[in-house]
């Protein structure tokens, strides 16, 4: 976990509107707590959840693939919209991209957010280059976790990267890209200048494939995981913002 948040799945009361927040690949929830803490403040009510395999042991992620955390992220939903008029999802990273798959599905989504979410389908000879190390033996990466700008803050994610689900994550952004177009929502893209993880082209690829009206704002400051970053509270203030700008639109 991150030294300012446990590592925890998140709820607040509040409404008419909800907010459904997601954390990343290897994360927890402590990565998104900022955020979530933000929206609960302005009168969402606030589900982060920590998704199967994550926020516990790199072990128990290892038996874990997009179906899991997908089907815990529609979960999350489904209960949220049964006591919210509106809502909007938000989402870091794999969080994103998660956000972006259930927005694609529920088209009441008021308004989705994408921090530094992945949305460029992976290059099939990096799919090919996983598919034989596992076939060698080999269950896992270095860490991609923790890229952080500012000095002395991390985010707690595995000390490495499992490489089954991560192909299964590959996959699922393949599939997702192809139904950006049933985005229809305003969408609002926060993007790092510079990020280790996932190149800013990703941003790039979901602005131009939903059919939403399309926000974007550059984090000049920080790395991947803008939401600890030198940006949380930029990323914080506009996430809100967007937030309540779109429900404000949906009756309550």
């Amino acid at each position: 976990m991150s030294e300012r948040f446990p590592a925890e799945p998140y709820s607040a009361p509040g409404g008419p509107h909800g907010a459904l927040v997601l954390h990343g690949f290897t994360g927890n929830p402590s990565s998104m707590r900022g955020v979530a803490e933000a929206l609960a403040a302005a009168g969402f009510a606030v589900e982060l959840p920590r998704l199967p395999g994550h926020g516990t042991s790199l072990e128990d992620m290892l038996t874990t693939s997009f179906t899991d955390w997908s089907a815990a992220v529609e979960e999350s939903y489904l209960e949220l919209a049964g006591r919210t008029a509106s809502m909007v999802v938000v989402g870091l990273s794999m969080g994103g991209t998660l956000a972006a798959w259930v927005t694609a599905r529920n088209p009441g989504v008021a308004g989705l957010v994408a921090i530094n979410g992945m949305f460029e389908p992976p290059a099939p000879a990096f799919l090919d280059l996983l598919r034989t190390s596992l076939e060698q033996g080999c269950d896992r990466l270095p860490a991609i976790g923790s890229d952080i700008a500012m000095p002395g803050v991390s985010e707690g994610a595995y000390e490495a990267a499992p490489i089954q689900p991560l192909i299964s994550l590959m996959e699922a952004t393949t599939e997702v890209h192809g139904r950006l177009g049933q985005i229809r929502c305003p969408v609002l893209i926060l993007t790092s200048r510079e990020d280790h993880v996932v190149p800013p082209s990703s941003s790039d690829v979901l602005a131009g494939g939903v059919a939403g009206p399309v926000e974007r704002v550059p984090l000049e400051r920080s790395y991947h995981v803008a939401t600890l970053d030198f940006d949380r509270d930029l990323v914080e203030k506009r996430t809100v913002e967007f937030a309540l700008r779109v429900s404000a639109a949906t009756p309550g």
